[in-house]
């Protein structure tokens, strides 16, 4: 009992981890493919009115399981000539980006926090 004492503690602050880097890795995926799909909807939005907006909402629509009102999106066309300017041409990129906290809480502590970031880019169509 008295090793069943001393060990347990030790045992459930790592299950608790474990459970923990489980969840944010979840997050984290769910993240990484919902911003692709988001990217994708960008690059064969470049006709429709507001394809910022399309790909916003995709980007929510895909993160499922994350909270869409903390996702922060953005949005970035890119016109290959001249450099930098903001313009939905075929042939140019546009780049989605995402950013969602997150928090490692252990038995009541906050271990680690700040925000999972991913961000795709893809030839606009």
């Amino acid at each position: 009992m008295v090793e069943f004492a001393l060990v347990i503690p030790v045992l459930l602050l790592l299950v608790m981890g474990i459970i923990q880097f489980g969840i944010l890795f979840n997050n984290y995926v769910t993240l990484t493919d919902a911003v692709r799909a988001g990217a994708r909807q960008a690059a064969v939005s470049r006709d429709l009115p507001d394809p910022v907006m399309a790909a916003t909402n995709r980007v929510k629509q895909s993160g499922a399981g994350l909270d869409a009102s903390k996702l922060e999106i953005t949005v970035t066309p890119y016109d290959p000539t001249p450099p930098g300017s903001a313009t939905w041409v075929q042939g140019g990129d546009v780049t989605v980006k995402a950013k969602y906290p997150y928090a490692i809480n252990l038995f009541g502590v906050v271990v680690m926090s700040g925000k999972l970031e991913s961000t795709t880019t893809e030839r606009v169509e």
